[in-house]
């Protein structure tokens, strides 16, 4: 699916901001006292290649990866990659303690206590902690909505376009119900007018009196 390139834009600057950081710290940081080892600028190790330079080079490709992001896949490892190289500047320098002997990784940190603890967070812990954020930020802007939710925007909108029927209406009042119908009524027989007999009786108009 398709999405538009503003989605992981923010992030994935800020993602990349963050691994040029990471990758060029141990070399610029000696110019303003902020250093580890030795405090001499561009100076470069073995442990400075695997602690800062790789782990920032990923950070910027997955800042670039979310840059030109245009649909869900792309996205998703792009902020996976952040991911990842986040948390090797979170890990990596007691990983390292498995091959070098030194005091710690690329040497110790150097000066007071308070400065030793702001390059401890800037060079390793505290950067690798922010990447993982956005990283994993940026994947929930990229990955999909749950169906049951997409489901009930969707009915929502059709409730909304679609006019309601009314009920039909109900039986007319005025027509009784079975048991409230009056029964007919009976009609009686009416003998007929006409001469006939039953029983030996007439059944025809009375005779005036005095005429046979």
């Amino acid at each position: 699916m398709r999405m538009a390139r503003s989605t992981g834009m923010a992030s994935g600057l800020l993602i990349m901001v963050l691994g040029v950081w990471g990758a060029l710290i141990a070399f610029v940081g000696p110019y303003f006292d902020y250093s580890f080892g030795i405090n001499t600028a561009w100076h470069y190790t073995t442990d400075r290649l695997w602690l800062n330079i790789l782990p920032g080079a990923l950070a910027v490709i997955a800042g670039l990866l979310l840059l030109r992001a245009a649909t869900r896949a792309a996205g998703i490892l792009a902020g996976w990659l952040g991911v990842i190289a986040g948390a090797w500047f979170v890990v990596g320098p007691a990983v390292s303690m498995t091959w070098e002997s030194g005091t710690g990784p690329i040497g110790r940190p150097l000066f007071g206590a308070t400065r030793q603890m702001l390059e401890l967070v800037g060079y390793f812990y505290g950067l690798g902690a922010l990447i993982v954020a956005i990283a994993a930020f940026s994947i929930g802007r990229f990955a999909p909505r749950p169906r049951l939710a997409e489901q009930d925007a969707s009915a929502r909108a059709a409730g909304t376009s679609t006019v309601t029927q009314a009920p039909p209406p109900p039986p007319s009042a005025a027509m009784p119900a079975p048991s409230e119908q009056r029964p007919a009524r009976r009609l009686l027989p009416f003998p007929r007018r006409g001469r006939g007999t039953e029983r030996g009786r007439s059944y025809g108009p009375p005779k005036e009196k005095g005429v046979r």
